[in-house]
Order: structure tokens, then sequence, then C-alpha cells
């Protein structure tokens, strides 16, 4: 007899070992998924339904820990599978089966389109997502494309370093940012936003938390737009959105650029940033954005400290499992000097890793001030799971 051991991180391992030996690619894929061992915390449940699970458990060969309205249970995926479907559940469980088979449609087959304004983004690959700041006090370049012409050109840089969406910015949402006016937002990044679609450079997504910007902004041209505060700071912003049939990046914040710091207290980072984007997802839903036009993005460096960041990336597979495509933004953010010692215009490289190490968590966009050295990273990180 003859023992291999198989990575477990990943179910490309059994993929390859089923192809090696005659699957069709396939069912390797959904045979590979299948035995990949998962953890799933189910909160709000009845003392009955505790029970139920504990009972279900002991027969199906998982481990399940419990606690006071909660439980932790770990399972491979087709162990966990008959929880999800109404004719094969246990009494007591009826209501763990819709999550439970969102979330395992959403495991074994993600999202591999993003559809945004007149198109769509293929999501079988990074895509880069080019940072356009038109602003005075941005943290890493503000000033530097100020003015039209600045921008324009560096738009036509990152393009043509592999940038997919350009996303413009007419407000700082640096810790203790000063806010913007909307007319003074609209002044500089409608006219940006009208050249770029004029000169086929895009699509371009408008990075705002103010409704009336964004409608100037989808009137100009873009096709997506970029909420960095979750759609808490205008209710209105979802439904201009919806209405536009534009993308949406939905991103976790707490508070204001003026606050945000001292919210960042969390007892577990990633289960806690996930719930808060899917209470901010069902907004944007509610005022009619299609879920496939729907990106979620940790938020990186807001309302968080640099350990709770590092916590957030690594445990980035929490916010894939809301179902929808992850967008992540570490571009030369805090967190990333706090482990180098270097400073905000030397952390490209450290940039590059953070994306590398997110798409491996499941993270398909990148935004990035210089794609340069992200692209690189995240085209070798794409080789170790493009084989399907």
């Amino acid at each position: 007899m003859k023992l291999t051991a198989l990575a477990a991180h990943t179910p490309e391992a059994v993929r390859a070992a089923l192809a090696a030996r005659g699957w069709d690619a396939q069912p390797a894929w959904f045979a590979a998924c299948g035995v990949q061992s998962l953890v799933v915390l189910l909160e709000d449940i009845a003392e009955s339904e505790r029970e139920a699970l504990v009972r279900w458990s002991a027969k199906a060969g998982a481990d399940v820990l419990t606690g006071d309205g909660w439980a932790l249970v770990s399972a491979a995926a087709s162990r966990l599978a008959p929880l999800a479907r109404p004719d094969r559940l246990p009494p007591g469980l009826e209501a763990v089966a819709p999550e439970l088979g969102r979330f395992l449609a959403s495991y074994a087959d993600p999202p591999r389109r993003w559809e945004i304004a007149a198109g769509a983004l293929a999501l079988d690959h990074p895509v880069l997502i080019g940072v356009v700041n038109v602003t005075p006090d941005s943290f890493s370049d503000g000033g530097r494309f100020a003015t039209l012409d600045r921008a324009v050109a560096q738009a036509e840089r990152l393009v043509a370093d592999g940038c997919e969406l350009l996303d413009v910015g007419g407000e700082s949402t640096r810790p203790g940012a000063a806010a913007v006016s909307e007319a003074d937002e609209i002044a500089r990044v409608a006219p940006v936003i009208e050249q770029l679609a004029r000169r086929g450079l895009g699509p371009v997504s408008v990075d705002t938390r103010k409704a009336a910007v964004a409608r100037a902004a989808l009137a100009a041209g873009a096709a997506v737009v970029n909420d960095v505060s979750g759609l808490s700071f205008d209710a209105a912003l979802a439904r201009v959105a919806g209405d536009a049939g534009a993308g949406m990046i939905v991103m976790h914040m707490r508070g204001t650029p003026d606050t945000m710091d001292s919210l960042a207290v969390y007892r577990h980072v990633a289960a806690e940033v996930a719930a808060e984007l899917g209470t901010a997802v069902a907004r944007a839903e509610a005022g009619g954005v299609a879920r496939e036009r729907i990106v979620v993005d940790p938020g990186f460096g807001f309302a968080k400290t640099p350990e709770q960041n590092f916590r957030l990336l690594d445990e980035l597979a929490t916010i894939a499992g809301l179902g929808y495509p992850v967008a992540v933004g570490p571009s030369r953010k805090r967190f990333l000097g706090a482990a180098t010692g270097r400073p905000v215009d030397d952390r490209d490289r450290a940039t590059a890793v953070a994306c590398a190490l997110a798409w491996e968590r499941g993270a398909r966009l990148f935004r990035v001030h210089d794609p340069g050295l992200a692209r690189e990273a995240l085209r070798l990180a794409d080789a170790t799971t493009s084989a399907r």
C-alpha cells in the first residue's frame, strides 16, 4: 500500500487526484468540494434546535460545539448538504435549510460574473481596479491627479498596466478627512468620468457616499457606484444605482472618517464584518440593486486596527461566504506599514502580497494605486488555482 497526504486547505488537491484517475472535470470538482471540510457558525438558535443538531451530528459524523443560542458545526460539505434539503432534514432543524443551502450553493459555484451598467466583468481571473483620486488630500496621492489632464493621464497608465475598472473619487475618506460638499465633489468627478467614458477608458466606477454625486457620475458615464459607507450615509444611494442598472460595491465601515477609528471594537472581526455587510447588501437589494450587480468589500483600514486588518485578511473566506464577489482595497494602507515599517509611498510590494493572499482566500477584485507589482503577484496566485 502507498499513502500520499493531500493538501487539505484546497479542493484542488482532491480534484487533481480524481482527474488523474480518470474522472471528468466537473464531477471531479464537485466531488472535491464535497469532501472539503467546512466550519459554519449558527446563531440565534433555540434550545430545541441545538439539541437536534447534537443528535444529528452523532449520526452524521460531524463535530458540533454549542453554547447558549449558538452552535459551531464542522463537517465535510457532503455531510452538511442534507441539512440544506427539506426532504432529508432531521426534525427540528427546518430553519437551518434556507441559509445553509444558499451558502453551500455559492461555495460550490461562486459568482463568475459581475453585472454592471451596459456590460459585465468576468471573475475567473483577478480583476484590478485602478484608483484615480481627484482630491487634494487623499492619504497616498492627494493633489497628484486633481486636474483633468493629470487624472486622464493617470487613467491611461492604469489601463495600460492591466486595470479593468477605474475608480474615480472626489472625497478623501482617510481618517480625519474633512467632508466635501455635493457640489464640490460633483465638480471634481463628473468632468473626469465624462472624459474617461468618451475616450473608452473604463468602465468607470465612482467612489462616493452621496446619491446626488452618484447620479451625476452615472449621467457622465460611470457604470459602477462604490460606496465606502455601505449605504449607511445616504439611504437614497441604492435607489440611484438600482434605477441606473449600475454595479455596486458595498464596503464595510463604521461611523465616518472622523469617528471610525474609535469604533474599531470587535469580539470576532471577520464574523462581525460579515454580518454588517449582510445588513448593508440587504439595504442595496431593498433599494433595487439586483444581487448579481453587488460586490462586497470588507473595508481594510476602515474602523479596524492593524491587528484586526490582518485577522480579517486571514479569515477573508468568511466574507466570501456571503455569496457575493469580494473586492479588497489594501493598497498602501496603514496596516501594511505596521507590518513592514515602510512609509505610505513604499508599500506597493506589501500591497501585492496582500492581494495575492486575498485571492487565495476568495477575493476577486483588487483596488490598487499602482497595479504593476499587484498584477504580477496575482498572476502567480491565479496560476495555483487555474487548473480546472
